[in-house]
């Protein structure tokens, strides 16, 4: 696809060619010579290294076969736990040439959150940096279908690679073979292993081409903050770019920092960033020198940005910001694309070439323009998982007939944008209307002294529940009185009297997910106790 083809010409053209035999890791490292550039580990703490794709394969095959070595089969689950170098490139091709099932795990995950996730899998290898592994190793005892912890960092492990052949016969799998488990983040309840394909490459990479204004051009040069370990870092990033032949540059790792990740960005000549929500945001806060950034692409998900956040960007950077919208059981599968189309306030963009997204009632059935409901994915899609781990029952919830049901509520127009409301559970109802707390967070989120912002219904005896909304100001000493009433000004403005905030609350920080989201049911119990106490 060109840019001068248009997203509409685009649209009716496009076919999906999904071969019967696919397997993402020799998909990718069979696609180009193994001298091309691949991967920057550009990490704080290690000298920076640079690997060609046949050094990827060379390594992974080395892996592949310490993992055959051990007894791996079929479908066995290997833990990937470490942030973000060159490793966990290497040790998902490995898996991926074993025909395992690799579950990446975020390095930052508190013990139960690690525990849960490992037990569940029923992970029998785990492949972690010196840190990692020592945490898995003190869980030993509550996973007894774990055989082997792999120290990437430790002295055997290199030697144990270095003993092992450096080519292995890859397991020929089909499309439809599972290639991995992504875990949902969480905010709605216990995590669920979302299984996904091998396919589930092929699927992104129309989501990744059109945020990224016709990814891959000369030139192009990936990188963002989102872990690997995340749906975001691993396949809006990590793989995608690989498979297209575009440099992916790892680091900087540690605490975000904007001056340090300007300094980062300009260093390593990035030229194309997914940057969250919660990322951009304290960017415009810090306001760090962008003069030697140059960026051709800049893209960004996961929550609702709002106009004034799009307008800093924009500015700052020097490029249009592309919305994107997915979750974990079906990711990427709508986007902006302003070289083809404007950018409309509110909304995130239209639907990805090669998806069909609609917004649908209970049950399923298609709402008129501009209705709010549930949005929805109509199934088959090569984005969408297989189903959840173990789950039959929660699998069978999550579809209306073929409708995917992703749990967040929106509308569409006439013209296909895609506007995001919010998620079902935290939709509120006051006073028998119907109150997205994203429509209300971006209207709030635009005041210059606001940092971060949460809406939140708590039980009202009149309203059923009343709005309210939990702010961070961007400095001390705000006059408290007067940005209530701006703020309630602003909701009332841009949403309607119906959504103005009962009650306005200034906190120090927002309770949040390892991604960046806000858990909005330990923020309803924190407000709560509050009253309470």
């Amino acid at each position: 696809m060109t840019q001068r083809s248009g997203y509409a010409a685009w649209q009716a053209s496009f076919r999906w060619r999904i071969p019967t035999a696919f397997n993402i890791a020799t998909g990718i490292l069979e696609r180009h010579s193994g001298d091309r550039l691949a991967l920057v580990d550009a990490r704080d703490d290690a000298p920076t290294r640079e690997y060609g794709y046949g050094e990827l394969d060379l390594l992974s095959n080395r892996l592949a076969n310490v993992l055959f070595e051990h007894g791996i089969a079929l479908e066995d689950r290997v833990a990937v736990v470490m942030p973000q170098r060159a490793e966990v490139a290497i040790a998902h091709f490995a898996v991926y040439k074993t025909g395992g099932v690799a579950v990446p795990l975020f390095a930052a995950f508190g013990t139960e959150a690690l525990r849960f996730r490992l037990k569940d899998a029923g992970v029998r290898f785990v492949v972690a940096d010196a840190a990692g592994a020592e945490r898995v190793a003190g869980l030993r005892a509550d996973l007894p279908e774990l055989e082997a912890i792999f120290d990437v960092d430790a002295p055997s492990f290199a030697s144990q690679l270095q003993e092992a052949a450096s080519w292995c016969a890859h397991e020929a799998t089909h499309a439809e073979d599972p290639a991995l488990i992504l875990y949902t983040s969480g905010t709605t309840g216990a995590p669920k292993g979302a299984v996904h394909a091998h396919r589930v490459l092929l699927g992104h990479l129309p989501g990744v081409e059109m945020p990224h204004e016709g990814f891959p051009q000369a030139g192009d040069r990936f990188w963002t903050p989102a872990d690997w370990a995340w749906i975001g870092g691993l396949l809006d990033v990590l793989l995608p770019s690989l498979y297209l032949g575009v440099p992916v540059v790892a680091g900087p790792g540690g605490k975000f920092e904007p001056e340090r990740v300007a300094a980062f960005m300009a260093r390593h000549e990035v030229k194309n960033v997914f940057m969250p929500p919660t990322a951009l945001r304290l960017m415009r806060q810090a306001e760090p020198d962008l003069a030697d950034v140059h960026l051709r692409s800049l893209a960004c998900g996961g929550e609702r940005l709002g106009d004034a956040l799009v307008g800093w960007a924009r500015d700052a950077f020097g490029c249009e910001v592309n919305e994107f919208y997915g979750q974990t059981e079906a990711n990427l599968v709508v986007a902006g694309m302003a070289s083809s189309f404007p950018r409309r306030g509110g909304a995130i963009g239209r639907a990805v070439p090669g998806h069909t997204v609609a917004i649908v009632d209970d049950d399923g059935a298609v709402k008129p323009w501009d209705e709010p409901g549930r949005i929805a994915v109509h199934h088959p899609d090569p984005v969408m998982f297989l189903g959840y781990w173990n789950n039959p029952a929660a699998t069978r919830a999550a579809y209306r007939g073929d409708w995917l049901i992703t749990g967040d509520t929106g509308r569409m127009d006439r013209d296909g944008y895609v506007t995001f409301l919010g998620r079902d559970d935290d939709l509120i109802t006051s006073a028998g209307y119907h109150v997205g707390p994203a429509e209300v967070e971006a209207a709030l989120g635009e005041h210059p002294e606001v940092a971060q912002v949460a809406v939140v219904g708590v039980p009202d005896e009149s309203r059923g529940e009343a709005v309210v909304a939990c702010v961070v100001p961007r400095r001390d000493g705000v006059d408290a009185e007067v940005l209530i009433c701006e703020l309630q000004l602003r909701a009332r403005e841009a949403v309607g009297p119906y959504a103005v905030p009962r009650e306005v609350v200034f906190r120090a920080g927002l309770p949040l997910t390892a991604t960046g989201k806000v858990l909005r049911r330990d923020l309803r119990a924190m407000l709560a106790a509050d009253r309470e106490a």
